[in-house]
């Protein structure tokens, strides 16, 4: 069983690795691609990975139910700017936790992140609608930036509405730009 268990999380986290990585560079963000999720490989993220692996969903989620939280992901989302929980930070104003908007850079790999997960949880029943009905199931839940929400949904409903071709066409364009703050 555990030797299943570290085959089936090693082979997740390298498929969705690799799907990330094309996705980045076909977005025109080819060092986010290169160097995204690494911290998966640490041993604080992937021996919970293998304890808690079931296949169909992320392991965090396992650990989370039987623990009650998930200190892989913890881990993970304090190292991966490309998680909009990464950018929270103590407001001094109101003495709250609040989120902080995103670079841009983070939120395109952010939405390779999302694009890729589908594919690889959704195998064969992915589409282009999945990342995007995801993200609108727990969208009131989230503790995330306004404006990094709009960018993230614009996104996702680029992919939804018009496919993975006009949705990294728009990214590479913003990409080349460098012009991330003035597109909606």
């Amino acid at each position: 069983m555990l030797l299943n268990n570290f085959l089936g999380h090693l082979k997740t986290v390298t498929t969705h690795r690799h799907l990330v990585m094309k996705h980045c560079f076909r977005a025109g963000i080819p060092l986010n691609g290169l160097l995204h999720d690494l911290s998966k490989f640490s041993p604080t993220e992937f021996i919970p990975g293998v304890l808690y692996f079931q296949g169909t969903r992320s392991p965090n989620e396992r650990e989370r139910e039987i623990t009650g939280y998930s200190k892989a992901w913890m881990h993970h989302k304090g190292r991966n700017r490309h998680h909009f929980e990464y950018w929270t930070d103590y407001n001094i104003k109101t003495k709250k936790l609040e989120p902080v908007r995103m670079p841009d850079k983070y939120i395109f790999e952010m939405f390779c992140d999302r694009v890729a997960a589908s594919k690889t949880y959704n195998k064969e029943k992915y589409n282009d609608s999945c990342p995007l009905e995801y993200f609108l199931r727990a969208k009131h839940k989230r503790m995330i930036h306004e404006e990094t929400c709009r960018k993230l949904e614009f996104l996702l409903r680029l992919l939804a509405d018009k496919g993975e071709d006009a949705a990294f066409r728009f990214i590479r364009r913003q990409v080349r730009k460098n012009k991330f703050r003035k597109w909606s």
